[in-house]
């Protein structure tokens, strides 16, 4: 099934670009960049006081014609090699809009899987977003990806991806992860989204993502809601099977002006016991995370938040953490 998906979307691609554009426009092109940077302090924990540079990109997007344009960026930060300031490549992008409600995405891009509700919550320089932070999936790949605007209200990609993520090669069995998702713009404040992905394995089940959202976003105030599900994985590179994590995540903000702002999230996470066990198979990571914070936006680009976030284990011999962070995003 997976080919055939593939071979759709490779064929497609290609008798698209078969055809004449005559609707060429000026080139242009723009750099741009965004930095995170936090001091966080908490008692009673290893290095509880420390100034972090956690993340840096770096990119420039160009608009060859009004159908071509293409962006690449670099992502700057740690490694599994445990240096923080690794230049990685992240996206290295050709977009292709065949016309108004279809566009054709190619090479290392961006992932559908929670890039939706990372823009709904609004705080990606202070925390990730659940499946990013616990590694459901990542946030790039290489790959092609097809979205298709069904109707005003309904929005649908179709995707094949190697799988391991920006970081990593693909790996020796040369299996594809291939998803689609379909968000439903109810009105212009309410979206919903649904999400699926299936990754196979040589030595076990194929491991598969599952997630729901729904949030609102009024004048002031926001909301959202998700729902996380990925079965047969420790991670989206390693397939284990009958290992589950699901995971929950409440967010919302409130507006006081255009210049400060206050926000609350709430996730957990959990995962399924294996038989002959006493307790689930990520016991000592199982548990919930409270955020509260405000935020300030000094200017354009320039952003200042003051935040506390506690995460309980439901394992009682770990002992709980609780720290105070002071995080700025600056961009351009």
């Amino acid at each position: 099934m997976k080919r055939y998906i593939l071979l759709v979307l490779v064929l497609f691609t290609m008798y698209s670009f078969s055809q004449k554009d005559n609707n060429a426009v000026n080139a242009k092109g723009k750099p741009h960049f965004k930095v995170f940077w936090n001091y966080h302090y908490a008692e009673g924990i290893q290095q509880g006081s420390a100034f972090e540079l956690t993340r840096a990109y770096l990119g420039y997007k160009y608009k060859f014609d009004e159908r071509f344009s293409a962006k690449i960026i670099y992502d700057i930060g740690e490694n599994d090699a445990g240096s923080n300031h690794t230049a990685f490549v992240k996206i290295a992008q050709l977009d292709y809009k065949i016309d108004p409600s279809v566009k054709i995405s190619m090479g290392l891009i961006g992932g559908k899987q929670y890039k939706d509700q990372e823009n709904h919550w609004g705080y990606r320089y202070i925390y990730k977003m659940l499946q990013d932070e616990h590694k459901f999936g990542p946030s790039a790949d290489l790959g092609i990806n097809v979205e298709f605007k069904i109707s005003k209200t309904i929005i649908g990609n179709l995707f094949v991806l190697n799988g391991e993520g920006y970081k990593n090669l693909q790996d020796d069995d040369g299996n594809q992860r291939v998803g689609m998702s379909l968000i439903y713009n109810l009105t212009k404040k309410l979206t919903t989204k649904f999400y699926y992905d299936t990754y196979a394995s040589e030595n076990s089940k194929s491991l598969n993502n599952l997630a729901f959202f729904a949030g609102y976003k009024a004048d002031t105030w926001s909301i959202g809601a998700e729902y996380n599900k990925m079965e047969n994985g420790i991670n989206y590179k390693t397939t284990i099977d009958g290992h589950n994590l699901d995971g929950i995540s409440f967010y919302g903000s409130y507006g006081f002006n255009n210049k400060i702002e206050i926000f609350a999230r709430f996730d957990e996470i959990s995962s399924n016991t294996l038989t002959n066990q006493d307790n689930s198979w990520n016991y000592n990571k199982d548990g919930a995370l409270l955020i509260f914070g405000i935020e300030y936006a000094v200017s354009k680009g320039v952003k200042f938040s003051i935040n506390t976030r506690s995460f309980n284990y439901i394992n009682d011999d770990i002992e709980d953490m609780s720290l105070i962070y002071f995080n700025t995003e600056f961009k351009l």
